[in-house]
């Protein structure tokens, strides 16, 4: 699937894995978050960490009518308060779309797929 931006000059075509990037990268930029997680968890090994290359396995993007709406899978630190993370995920998710991609985001879901104790 493609997000398409209709500007005055023409259309651009914005794939999904150029969005997940950027909420990838938003995503491991917060405080509490230890990585990306694939969304199929159990299938491609519960405990494994994404790397940038393969943010694309751990965010789903939707079109909806008021924008996109993303899912995003993560794994985060023992110890934080996970509401708060995830908040803070949500707002620099959008933020970024918006600046760097000049899209926004209706809806930005976090689902924490693990929680890591530190030394493990």
């Amino acid at each position: 699937m493609t997000v398409k931006i209709n500007t005055k000059d023409g259309q651009i075509e914005l794939a999904d894995d150029v969005i997940a990037t950027v909420v990838g990268g938003a995503t491991t930029e917060i405080f509490g978050v230890v990585g990306m997680a694939s969304k199929s968890a159990i299938k491609d090994n519960f405990q494994a960490l994404l790397g940038k290359e393969n943010y694309a396995k751990g965010v789903v993007v939707k079109s909806t009518e008021d924008g996109i709406a993303v899912d995003v899978y993560t794994v985060m630190s023992y110890g934080v308060k996970i509401s708060e993370v995830s908040k803070n995920i949500q707002e620099r998710v959008k933020f970024n779309l918006e600046s760097q991609l000049g899209i926004s985001a209706s809806a930005v879901n976090v689902y924490i797929q693990n929680v890591k104790v530190e030394g493990e």
